[in-house]
């Protein structure tokens, strides 16, 4: 149950400044900090304690206080349980109304959940929270209170070891984790025996409560959330990899879009909003620079109200002027052309390339611009803004393997770079 307060740091990453630093910080020194009592408490227990008094006894920490120090030593370790008891129960409504202020915004509870009082408290889950506490303790006895937390908190470490390994094998663009496991999938699936044999030397009690607990929320799921919303899991994506077909929704994808941006604090700024408004072309087939040219032109003619072929004849002699790609795999045809405030851009993912005449190989990542001359200074710090984007760590690789328009989008705005520089 100690190493319960692990796994609290996270239920509140909504709230936490700067998470990527301070979630994993705080999970590590409370881990550390559990460790060291733990130790420290158990070798003196240990140290003046009888043996055979130390394993008859419920209350080691406190019986071995009585042995060093008497009845005032008793009691005051005893306060000292009591006040941290206290402090830890605290904790765990904070943290544990957090989960039912999540799955209520996801559907998978009433909405009333979501509701948040003028103290900024979400004062719907922490009743259910602090009621299901009280319920449980009337409920069992001393020891059996202990293995019903003890086994749920165990079944919610196996389900994080096994969510870890689901997200990593799902490959959605938009899992960006910061800090990686190390030795996947080895210590995760070491993790999931390790607590699953816990459970079982815990006995029958412990196994049914989980089996009791795992079917109540199978059974809510299935007469609940299942019938307004069909979600789209991590494990619906590791079963498209499997089949090698795309399943429909991408709910999943959407909020870990949402997580990047708040967790990165990615601003929306107008260079975003471009991409957003931009279209996008994924192309199959290997093609030349003039045969694009003449699509995208069309595309332009229409979206501008211009004539298509004076636009395919202003890039192809701004082609002239100076090839247009920029590095390996990458090419930023643009124009400007007569008129005021607009500022246009078609994206291209070209599967097997683009030919250009002159490049040793074939483009695959093509961003067209048509701006009107006021817009120059955007026109620079778009340049600007693209070229930070195609040279972060993994670009191509996340370029050639998103799986929709959509993905392809992501992928541009949940680049890292100064936004500061792209302003409106």
């Amino acid at each position: 149950m100690s190493f319960g307060g692990v796994a609290k740091v996270a239920s509140i990453a909504e709230e936490v400044k700067d998470p990527t630093t301070n979630i994993p910080l705080g999970m590590f020194l409370a881990w550390a900090a559990v460790v060291s009592i733990y130790v420290l408490a158990i070798f003196v227990t240990v140290g003046v304690m009888d043996a055979e008094v130390l394993k008859g006894t419920l209350t080691p920490l406190s019986s071995s206080a009585r042995c060093f120090a008497g009845a005032p030593g008793m009691a005051l370790l005893t306060l000292g349980a009591v006040m941290a008891f206290v402090s830890t129960a605290n904790a765990g409504i904070m943290t544990a109304s957090r989960a039912p202020l999540a799955m209520s915004r996801d559907k998978l509870l009433p909405e009333m959940f979501t509701m948040i009082n003028r103290h900024g408290v979400p004062h719907w889950p922490v009743l259910l929270t602090s009621a299901s506490m009280l319920i449980m303790i009337f409920a069992f006895d001393i020891v059996k209170l202990v293995k019903v937390a003890s086994s749920t908190m165990i079944i919610l470490f196996i389900f994080a070891n096994l969510a870890v390994i689901i997200m990593r094998e799902s490959k959605l663009p938009n899992y960006q984790p910061v800090l990686k496991v190390p030795m996947y999938p080895y210590l995760p699936i070491a993790g999931i025996l390790i607590y699953a044999a816990l459970i079982v030397s815990m006995g029958a009690f412990a196994i049914t409560s989980s089996a009791v607990f795992f079917g109540a929320a199978l059974l809510w799921y299935l007469i609940y959330p299942y019938r307004i919303e069909a979600k789209k899991s991590a494990l619906i994506h590791v079963v498209e990899r499997v089949i090698g077909r795309q399943i429909q929704t991408d709910t999943l994808n959407r909020e870990l879009k949402g997580v990047l941006r708040e967790r990165d604090s990615i601003m929306e700024d107008r260079f975003d909003r471009l991409v957003k408004e931009s279209m996008i072309l994924d192309i199959e087939d290997q093609q030349s620079a003039h045969e694009l040219f003449k699509k995208v032109s069309l595309l332009f003619g229409q979206l501008l109200k211009r004539d298509a072929g004076e636009l395919y004849g202003q890039f192809i002699e701004r082609e002239k002027i100076s090839a247009t790609v920029i590095k390996k795999g990458l090419a930023i045809p643009h124009i400007i052309i007569d008129g005021e405030k607009f500022f246009t851009m078609i994206l291209v993912r070209a599967r097997k390339g683009i030919i250009f005449p002159g490049s040793p190989e074939p483009v695959k990542t093509l961003f067209f611009i048509v701006a009107s001359g006021d817009e120059r200074n955007f026109y620079l710090r778009a340049l600007m803004a693209i070229a930070e984007i195609v040279q972060e760590k993994d670009f191509e690789k996340k370029w050639s393997a998103a799986a929709s328009k959509a993905e392809l989008e992501d992928v541009i705005l949940l680049a890292s770079r100064k936004r500061e520089e792209v302003l409106n």
